[in-house]
């Protein structure tokens, strides 16, 4: 019988509705149920009562580099048997890339800025310090294992950096699937509650950092589908003012509506039809699976891990690139067929179960024993 862990998780900063933090809770309830001891390492942002499954030590140091310092200076402190780390620091046990590759997505990134912009960015001393950590965790004897979400992602590292691809393992991400099923009444009521009318097909985007996840390109591809009574819904935070002002003055009607940071998301791809996520670069979406879970087909691209479980036309559509804006429509008018998006609902919802959170848990846990 293997013998109870005391697994130290690390996470900098805090987000109610961020996935990351989605994630950590569920995982760590998960460790906490099998019955190992856990603990997290995180800033002042992380309130207390967010945390319920064991000691909480809170850092002030709010900078990437400041905090993965002060973690290196108190790690002596801490009692565990694995350093569980969901953020760029100097070394750890073990390292979950949930965030993916930081030099890949600005690799990514530049095909799409102006050269100003780029050049700015070069200079940001924040990027320089995420990459000197990267750098630093990649290099041989600092970590012992990473976790990859995607095969993506795992390819990154080891072209980038030369990391054995031996030492990295693809566990997919994990949903508690319970949570996402719902009936006809919840569909109903959560309709009429954001004022969709019947006819009228609710395409819906979730996430923050609209930038990278292409909220851009969802509403300029939703543009494209004047012919259809198509209202775009906005979940997650970001300045909306930027889209209203810029990208919506062709419409007559408003055709998009933005919810910022919602809870209780179920409600919300409970009152969908289509879900879309054109970005520019995701490790893994937790946002997809959770819509693929609920039955909804998802429109999203090959820059995002998650398109590495789906087939293309069955359980929604994989554009190649966020820019390709005919392919955004042409996606977006297929899964505009009710009977197609009924036939996906359940084929959707059975592969889904393939990535409960469960599955998640035991094959992390088997990497941390492997460490310990």
């Amino acid at each position: 019988m293997e013998k109870n862990l005391s697994v130290a998780f690390v996470r900098r900063g805090y987000s109610p509705t961020g996935g990351a933090e989605a994630y950590l809770k569920r995982f760590a309830r998960g460790v906490m149920e099998a019955g190992h001891d856990v603990q997290l390492v995180a800033t002042n942002d992380w309130p207390d009562h967010e945390w319920t499954f064991g000691s909480i030590t809170h850092l002030r140091s709010k900078s990437p580099i400041e905090f993965a310092s002060e973690l290196e200076r108190m790690r002596a402190q801490l009692r565990f048997d694995v350093l569980f780390s969901l953020e760029r620091v100097w070394s750890c046990d073990v390292y979950r890339a949930g965030d993916g590759v930081h030099r890949a997505w600005l690799e990514r990134r530049r095909k799409f800025e102006l050269p100003l912009k780029r050049f700015v960015r070069s200079l940001s001393s924040k990027h320089q310090d995420l990459l000197r950590l990267e750098q630093s965790l990649f290099s041989d004897g600092n970590t012992k294992r990473v976790i990859a979400g995607s095969q993506m992602v795992k390819d990154e590292i080891v072209n980038l950096y030369g990391y054995p691809t031996n030492r990295i393992d693809i566990v997919r991400n994990g949903v508690p699937l319970e949570k996402f099923r719902f009936g006809l009444e919840l569909r109903e009521k959560s309709r009429e509650e954001l004022n969709l009318k019947p006819d009228q097909i609710a395409l819906l985007f979730a996430g923050s950092g609209w930038e990278r996840k292409g909220l851009l390109f969802a509403v300029e591809a939703a543009a494209l589908c004047k012919e259809r009574k198509i209202r775009l819904l906005v979940a997650g935070r970001g300045n909306a003012r930027l889209y209203k002002t810029k990208r919506l003055r062709f419409w007559r009607e408003e055709p998009v509506q933005f919810l910022g940071e919602v809870a209780d998301m179920l409600r919300i791809y409970a009152a969908a039809d289509i879900f879309i996520l054109p970005t520019i670069y995701d490790p893994f979406s937790n946002a997809c699976l959770e819509a693929l879970a609920c039955g909804l087909p998802v429109i999203t691209t090959r820059s995002n891990g998650f398109s590495e479980i789906i087939e293309d036309g069955v359980h929604g559509s994989i554009v190649d690139h966020a820019r390709d804006l005919l392919a955004l429509r042409n996606a977006i008018r297929l899964w505009s067929d009710p009977s197609r998006r009924a036939a996906a609902r359940s084929t959707n919802s059975q592969l889904a179960a393939q990535f409960d959170i469960l599955q998640n848990i035991n094959e992390t846990l088997a990497i941390l024993y492997s460490v310990a």
